[in-house]
Parts: C-alpha cells; sequence; structure tokens
C-alpha cells in the first residue's frame, strides 16, 4: 500500500513538472516567434490606403493595409516612418511621420496628418485616394523603451510633435505592469489645431492616476480655461516632473519651441541625460 501511494505521489510530480515545461516551452516559443515585422530600414515598400478619415478642413486619418489581416508593421514604440511622395511640381519628396497605431493593431497602420498649404509631402496626402499606395520605409529614429525604465515621463509637445507622444502614452497606458505615469503639455495656435483630442482626453479620464494632460493655446477662445500663450518654465514646473534620475523628458515640435523647451528645461536643473527630443 505505502508502495503505490509512493508511486501515485512520483508520477504526479512527473507529470506537474511535464506541465510545467510544456509552458515554458510555450512561452519561450511566443517570445522567438513573434510576427515578423513589414518594415524594411533600407528599401522602399507600398501600402495601399483602404479607408482616409477626414477629421477637419486639414487633418486626415490614414489607413493603411499591411500585407495579410494578421501582419503587424514592426515599428519600435516611439520610432517613425520615412514616407515618399511627390510635392505640386512632381518633385519626389521624403518626410518621417510616426504611426498612431501600435503592433496590437494587426493587419493595418495609421498616420493622422496635418495637411499644410504649402507642405511639398502635404500636397501629396491631399492628393492620395482610397487604393492609392504610400512608399514607406523603416523603422527610423533613436528611442528605445522599455517598461518601467522610467518613473515618469514629462512630454512637451506642439502641433503635429504630439504623434510620437501619442503613441509611447498609448504603449504605456495598454500595458498593465506598466506603472509608468505620464505628464503631457501639449501646445497649439487654436483649439482646431489640436490633434486627437478625443483620444487624449479618454486617456486621461481613463487613467487619472498615470495620465495628466495640460493644454496651451497661442489664441484661446472665450471661456478657455488651459494654458495661454507659449509654454513657460512655470507650466513645466506645474505639470512635469520635477528633474530627477528616473525621469525623462520628452520633446517634440516646431524648431522654435524644441530651442525655447530645451533653454528652459536647462534652467529648471534638467541634464542632458534627463531629456530626449524625437
Amino acid at each position: 500500500m505505502e508502495y503505490l501511494r509512493s508511486h501515485r505521489v512520483e508520477v504526479l510530480s512527473i507529470a506537474v513538472a511535464l506541465v510545467a515545461i510544456g509552458a515554458g516551452t510555450a512561452y519561450y516559443l511566443y517570445l522567438t516567434k513573434k510576427p515578423k515585422g513589414c518594415l524594411d530600414p533600407e528599401k522602399f515598400k507600398e501600402f495601399k490606403l483602404v479607408k482616409r478619415t477626414q477629421i477637419s478642413h486639414n487633418v486626415a486619418k490614414f489607413r493603411f493595409a499591411l500585407p495579410t489581416p494578421t501582419s503587424v508593421l514592426g515599428l519600435p514604440i516611439g520610432q517613425h516612418l520615412s514616407c515618399r511622395g511627390k510635392d505640386a511640381n512632381g518633385e519626389e519628396v521624403i518626410k518621417a511621420y510616426t504611426p498612431t497605431t501600435l503592433d496590437s493593431d494587426v493587419g493595418y497602420f495609421e498616420l493622422v496628418i496635418k495637411m499644410y498649404p504649402q507642405g511639398r509631402m502635404s500636397h501629396h496626402f491631399r492628393e492620395l485616394r482610397e487604393g492609392d499606395y504610400l512608399a514607406v520605409k523603416g523603422p527610423k529614429g533613436r528611442f528605445k523603451y522599455q517598461p518601467g525604465q522610467v518613473r515618469a515621463f514629462g512630454m512637451l509637445a506642439g502641433g503635429t510633435g504630439i504623434t510620437p507622444m501619442f503613441q509611447v502614452a498609448r504603449a504605456i497606458l495598454e500595458n498593465p505592469s506598466d506603472k509608468t505615469k505620464i505628464h503631457l503639455i501639449y501646445a497649439n495656435v487654436t483649439y482646431e489645431d489640436i490633434l486627437l483630442k478625443e483620444e487624449l482626453d479618454n486617456f486621461a479620464q481613463n487613467f487619472p492616476d498615470r495620465f495628466s494632460i495640460y493644454y496651451v493655446l497661442n489664441e484661446p477662445p472665450e471661456g478657455w480655461k488651459g494654458g495661454v500663450g507659449f509654454v513657460s518654465k512655470d507650466m513645466i514646473l506645474a505639470y512635469c516632473p520635477p528633474p530627477a534620475s528616473d525621469i525623462r523628458i520628452l520633446r517634440c515640435g516646431p524648431p522654435p519651441m524644441n530651442k525655447a523647451m530645451a533653454g528652459h528645461l536647462e534652467a529648471l536643473g534638467y541634464t542632458s541625460q534627463m531629456q530626449f527630443q524625437f
């Protein structure tokens, strides 16, 4: 009888070990067999525009199909694409854009584009219709992110510079194990210029302990309760994490804004290691 009991324990132990080995093998295979991305850093590849959604008179969202419904773009968080097109004179132009989608969005990627009257690549996107193709190369960029690498991000964005911030914020907030806090200051000229406002406000509502946003307008409407003018040192003091070894301030905006923000941050004691400019 004692022998049978011992034998059962031994069999059960072997079964548990086999289950553990099987689970470990499955996890290893998951890590090593992640879907391969569709991008090529050296060669342009063409992707079909399957949906164009006009958001305002000069802003549209473009959805491009990947080769299969289960394909992923393969763009690391916070990096960007080189997009190739033709300007109004038919001359080739290449410009960098950051998708608002992540690799959790399978089968497609999306770009939110503001089209400026004199913009060379803006002309190409203005003329782009569903069924047309866009030539894309990547990934590009120096930004590298691992969950939990900092305690908090301060983000200083201006205009279309919101797109890499949005991508980083979305990746953090959609990862339950990533506890990084995000403090975003987003500057524009007018209220109508604010991109992705509905999505950003949803972040603030759904993740109040992890995401905060402060809007700044140069030409605010009547009754505006956000910031007015340009982003100042006082705004950074009030709405961004203070200088520390475990925080980082991300910057992305027009060149004059980037230069002004670099000056503010230096004056406030943020070292170069605490900053990153897209």
